[in-house]
C-alpha cells in the first residue's frame, strides 16, 4: 500500500472556539429583578458544556460525545441491522479538501465514519526531529510532515468531525513498509513507542506550531483512541499485543471474507473484507488502493480513458458486497480508504456513489468503529456465536425469527453432528 502524498498547505483558516465549541461559557439562572426587598441567594447553576483543557490545551475534556446512539441488545428474533463501516487511512485535509468533502456527504446521508490520522500530520516540518521512528534515524516519515496552515486545517477538520459523532482513530506515523524497518518487524515494545507518539503529537500540535489562540480538539485522545489500522495492513500480531495492553478494543488491519467478526488478541477483529470484482475471477480487498493496483498497478494516474470504468468497477464490486451480506448473513461491511485523487478522483466518486446509495437504506447504519464495537459488546454471546455460524452470503435457511430465537447455538459448519446444509 503506497504512503499517502504529504499534505498540502490549504486556505481556510482554523475555526474560534465560538464557532467549534458553542456554549463554552458559564450558563446563568435566567432570573429577574422588580421583587422588593432582600432575596435569597439561590444556588449558582451548572455550568453547560464546560472545556477542560488538557496540557497545553491542544486537546480538552467536553463531556460525552454529540450524535452517538445508545446500543440496544437484539430481541430474540429480530433481524441485526446491516452495518457499514467507512473509514479513511491517513485523514488529512489538504488542497484537496477531500476530509471536508466527505464529512459533508457523510451528513447528508445520514453516516458517521472513522478517520484514521498520522501523528506526524500534526507535526511541522521544522520539528520533524521530534519524531523518532523505531529502526529509523529521527525526523525520518515516508509520508513527509504537514505545515502550520496544514496542521491548522486538519486540526478544524478532526475537531468537527468528532463533534458530529465520527471516531478519530490513528494511523500511527511515519507510514514505513516493507523491509529494513517496516512496521511488519516492529517489536511490541517498539509499537507501543509509536503509539505513544503517535498520541502525544495530537496533545501537543499548539506547541509544536505557535497555534495557541486555536480551538482545542474537544476530547481527551488518551481515551478517544481505541483503534487503528496499520501500515500496509502489516505488523498485526505485536500491533495486537501491544494495544491489548494500552486498552485499544478493535484492529482493521486485515483481510476477511464476509462473515462476522470474532475477537484476536483481546481486541474485536474489523477487518477489511473481500468483495466481488465485476469481470474478474477472484475477489478484491475493501480498499481504494488494492482497487487501483489490479487496475493500473502502482501508477497512481492511469489511461485516463479508463478512469470512469475503473471507478464503477470498485462501486459495482462495494456494492455487490453490499447486497450479498444485506440479503445474507447480515455481516458488517467494512471499507477502508484514502483521501486521494488516484486515477482522477474516480475511487472517491466510487466510494461516494455508495455511500448515497447504502447509508439510507432500511435496516441500514453506516457507521464508525467505535459505534459498530459498542453494539457488538452489547450483544448476547451466544447471539454472535450463532450469527458467525452464517458464512459468506448465507441467509438463514427457516429465516431470521427462527435462527435468532434464543435456542440453542447450531453446530458450525464442518463440525461432527453439525445438521447437513440445505441447497
Amino acid at each position: 500500500m503506497a504512503a499517502t502524498q504529504r499534505i498540502a498547505a490549504g486556505a481556510v483558516a482554523v475555526a474560534a472556539c465560538a464557532a467549534s465549541l458553542a456554549g463554552c461559557g458559564l450558563g446563568t439562572d435566567g432570573t429577574t429583578g422588580g421583587v422588593s426587598g432582600p432575596q435569597k441567594a439561590k444556588p449558582a447553576p451548572a455550568p453547560r458544556n464546560v472545556v477542560r483543557l488538557i496540557g497545553d490545551g491542544s486537546t480538552a475534556y467536553t463531556g460525552a460525545q454529540p450524535h452517538l446512539p445508545r446500543q440496544e441488545r437484539l430481541k430474540p428474533g429480530q433481524k441485526p441491522p446491516q452495518f457499514v463501516v467507512f473509514s479513511w487511512d491517513g485523514a488529512g485535509e489538504d488542497s484537496q479538501r477531500l476530509f471536508s468533502h466527505f464529512r459533508q456527504v457523510a451528513k447528508d446521508n445520514n453516516a458517521t465514519m472513522t478517520y484514521f490520522l498520522s501523528g506526524v500530520y500534526l507535526l511541522p516540518e521544522e520539528k520533524r526531529d521530534l519524531y523518532r521512528p523505531p529502526q529509523h534515524s529521527p525526523g525520518r516519515s515516508d509520508i513527509g510532515f504537514n505545515d502550520e496552515q496544514g496542521i491548522a486545517d486538519t486540526v478544524e477538520q478532526l475537531r468537527l468531525a468528532w463533534m458530529e459523532g465520527n471516531e478519530v482513530g490513528t494511523h500511527f506515523n511515519g507510514h514505513f513498509c516493507g523491509k529494513g524497518g517496516g512496521v511488519g518487524e516492529w517489536s511490541v515494545e517498539e509499537w507501543k513507542d509509536e503509539i505513544a507518539q503517535a498520541k502525544h503529537f495530537v496533545k501537543s500540535w499548539k506547541t509544536n506550531t505557535g497555534l495557541e489562540k486555536a480551538a482545542p480538539l474537544p476530547f481527551d485522545y488518551d481515551k478517544e483512541l481505541i483503534g487503528a489500522r496499520t501500515p500496509c495492513l502489516e505488523g498485526q500480531q505485536n500491533f495486537r499485543l501491544a494495544a491489548r495492553e494500552l486498552g485499544f478494543r478493535y484492529d482493521t488491519s486485515g483481510v476477511n471474507n464476509q462473515v462476522w467478526p470474532g475477537k484476536k488478541e483481546g481486541l474485536w477483529d474489523l477487518s477489511m473484507q473481500l468483495v466481488p470484482f465485476p469481470g474478474r475471477s477472484f475477489e478484491q480487498l475493501t480498499m481504494d488502493y488494492n482497487f487501483m493496483v489490479n487496475q493500473s498497478g502502482t501508477t497512481t494516474q492511469g489511461d485516463p480513458g479508463k478512469y470512469r470504468f475503473w471507478g464503477d468497477q470498485m462501486r459495482d464490486g462495494l456494492l455487490a458486497g453490499f447486497r450479498r451480506a444485506y440479503d445474507g448473513n447480515r455481516a458488517p461491511l467494512i471499507i477502508g480508504n484514502h483521501f486521494e485523487s488516484w486515477n482522477g478522483g474516480t475511487y472517491m466518486r466510487a466510494v461516494q456513489e455508495v455511500i448515497e446509495q447504502v447509508c439510507t437504506k432500511q435496516e441500514v447504519r453506516c457507521v464508525s468503529f467505535r459505534q459498530l464495537a459498542d453494539w457488538l459488546d452489547a450483544q448476547d454471546p451466544d447471539t454472535l456465536d450463532r450469527l458467525r455460524t452464517l458464512t459468506v452470503g448465507e441467509a438463514p435457511k427457516q429465516g431470521w425469527e427462527s435462527f435468532l430465537s434464543g435456542g440453542p447455538a447450531p453446530a458450525p459448519k464442518g463440525v461432527p453432528g453439525a445438521p447437513a446444509v440445505q441447497r
